[in-house]
């Protein structure tokens, strides 16, 4: 199988207002791909779509337009989605059931025997770090941080193929985010395919293979992080490494050089030039205050200029 997820020109529109109906269009012709085995991150500002899209995806609403397939099979399939977990970003759950109860509740939906349900619930509870002492608490007791582990731990009771997670990491400390980092980390290792929705960037860059961007319910980007990150950035600018000498040593003279820009860094003096034409100049600089070239390397934009220059 080539891909596990296959969406074609998926739409999705809405009727809002009360008296005076309006249509808002949440997915508009959105076509993505996701191969198997992969962790792929899912981006875009609120409203962009992404809970929409998972949604759709889940069968919990119906499109408007266009297809979209999941193992190999169209989302309408039933049996497809006994073979998928799904968490979403806000979970509501019956909150009279204790934690143990609930892990339980699921596997007998999913037609699992006694044994196995018990064995399974005690490992992912542990797992996501739901104590003993907690299982038997009502749900209702439960922080939205534990509430977001268990609904993790109830996603992958069927031993999933896929699974969706919607903002996984909501609600959690910097120590939980941390453990639910390594569980994910761990499902890839297990050739399960993670899609994740989240807004955390630090943790798209920590765990994603490849990312999409969405605007607007359109794809914006998509790809492998070092690939978009060296693609969207602005290839003329240049940063010019020098070593031997101080920052305020050149600073004036280098800040007359159009556009250039420079700071001290561990490693040496950091100029910025906006065109390779430059580097003569600001070496020229350079060595009549007794400095000496280290580097020159192209500027590589952050995650989170990509991500803001994709969803203005």
């Amino acid at each position: 199988m080539d891909h596990v997820i296959e969406i074609d020109g998926l739409s999705k529109e809405y009727e809002t207002g009360f008296w005076r109906k309006r249509r808002t269009l949440a997915l508009d012709g959105l076509t993505l791909s996701v191969r198997p085995g992969q962790i792929f991150g899912f981006l875009g500002g609120n409203g962009a779509g992404k809970t929409t899209t998972i949604k759709t995806l889940m069968r919990l609403q119906f499109p408007t337009g266009g297809s979209a397939r999941i193992l190999g099979r169209d989302i309408s399939d039933i049996e497809t989605h006994r073979r998928i977990g799904y968490s979403p970003e806000n979970p509501y759950f019956y909150d009279y059931l204790t934690a143990s109860e609930l892990m339980d509740y699921f596997g007998r939906l999913f037609g699992i025997d006694p044994d196995t349900r018990r064995r399974r619930a005690d490992e992912l509870l542990t797992a996501v770090g739901i104590e003993d002492k907690d299982r038997r608490r009502q749900l209702r007791k439960f922080s939205k941080g534990m509430l977001q582990r268990v609904s993790l731990a109830q996603a992958l009771i069927n031993e999933p193929e896929l699974v969706f997670l919607d903002e996984p990491m909501s609600g959690l400390d910097p120590v939980g985010r941390r453990e639910i980092r390594e569980l994910i980390a761990g499902l890839r290792d297990r050739g399960v395919t993670v899609f994740m929705s989240t807004h955390i960037l630090s943790d798209i860059e920590a765990l994603c293979d490849e990312v999409a961007i969405l605007r607007a319910g359109r794809l914006a980007a998509s790809g492998t992080l070092s690939d978009l990150l060296e693609d969207s950035g602005d290839a003329r600018s240049l940063e010019i490494i020098v070593r031997g000498v101080e920052a305020d040593e050149i600073r004036e003279r280098v800040e007359l050089v159009a556009g250039a820009t420079l700071a001290a860094k561990p490693n040496g003096v950091s100029v910025i030039v906006l065109d390779e034409t430059d580097i003569d100049a600001v070496l020229q600089i350079a060595r009549e205050s007794g400095g000496r070239l280290a580097s020159i390397s192209p500027v590589k934009q952050s995650l989170e200029e990509l991500f803001v220059r994709q969803t203005e």
